[in-house]
């Protein structure tokens, strides 16, 4: 008998969008199928999905999930009670929905662009950063959002202009801090891995005068090669943090021939499966292992 995968999803498929002409979602769903296996889109919340007649549920594109995040975790300990197979793993994704995996990963020693927690509540002494930095920007963003979500960048000479504005944000949820790094103009680099392999690249560039990569700010995409060297150490986050994993995307900006990580992805990634020859098989292969 065929297994059946759940490929999970949400509600308003429109809501959000990965700024590609073709729908990955459909397209990997008919890919499984050809493999022999039997894939349902199913949204995450739907009261009526019965998720134990499934083999496994992998969460490919629940892309709301920040917006309802006890929820989200709710659902995701409540198929692990129902003994529902999730990939990535429930611990795993709870531990990467919130940014402040980011100082865990660097206090590993590996390489993360310098981040500063700034606790719900609190009061930050803003204009100490531009000093600890030695920068004349920095960004300030959600510990769990998703697409830039209330990321902010505040300029030095503007800091004391808009502090007001920034405590309100943090009066409501946990955010954190990181210097702006001049790299990212040249374009954010995205590194795919399935079962732990790499299988392939691209470079993310924001439009001009803009920092953000999200299609939706105007910025773009494009296959790209790194070098081996690259691979291998974006490899080494994996290794390290995304042990088990079905998938992760490990994106990050290269400075002074050093690759800093920006996020480690490891629940809702857009894969970009298309643009690589074989980048559905990479994927089918590693499943295929989960699920022997």
């Amino acid at each position: 008998m065929a297994k059946k995968i759940a490929l999970v999803t949400y509600q308003v498929q429109e809501k959000y969008s990965a700024g590609v002409n073709d729908n990955e979602d459909t397209q990997l769903q008919a890919w499984l199928q050809d493999k022999g296996l039997a894939v349902e889109m199913v949204v995450w919340n739907n009261p009526a999905a019965e998720w134990t007649a499934f083999d496994a549920a992998i969460l490919k594109s629940p892309w709301d999930y920040h917006e309802q995040p006890d929820a989200f975790y709710a659902w995701l300990r409540a198929m692990e009670q129902q003994g529902v197979r999730v990939l990535n793993s429930p611990d795993r994704v709870i531990w990467n929905s919130n940014k402040k995996y980011l100082v865990e990963i660097a206090g590993s020693g590996l390489p993360v662009i310098p981040t500063v927690l700034l606790p719900r509540g609190s009061r930050p002494d803003l204009a100490a950063l531009y000093t600890q930095w030695n920068t004349d920007k920095i960004v300030v963003k959600p510990c769990v959002s998703a697409g830039a979500k209330n990321t902010l960048l505040l300029p030095q000479d503007e800091v004391t202009a808009r502090q007001a504005e920034v405590y309100a944000l943090i009066a409501e949820e946990d955010y954190l801090a990181q210097p702006y790094l001049p790299e990212v103009e040249q374009g954010e680099w995205s590194f795919l891995f399935f079962g732990g392999q790499f299988s392939h690249s691209l470079l993310k560039v924001p439009k001009d005068g803009d920092f953000r990569v999200q299609h939706y700010h105007g910025g773009t995409f494009r296959t790209a090669a790194s070098t081996a060297a690259f691979e291998e150490k974006a490899a080494e986050y994996v290794r390290r943090f995304g042990a088990d994993t079905l998938y992760a995307r490990v994106d990050g900006l290269i400075r002074d021939d050093e690759f800093y990580l920006m996020e480690l992805e490891l629940i809702e990634p857009y894969l970009y499966l298309s643009t690589a020859p074989q980048g559905f098989e990479n994927y089918y292969k590693a499943l295929r292992h989960f699920l022997q």
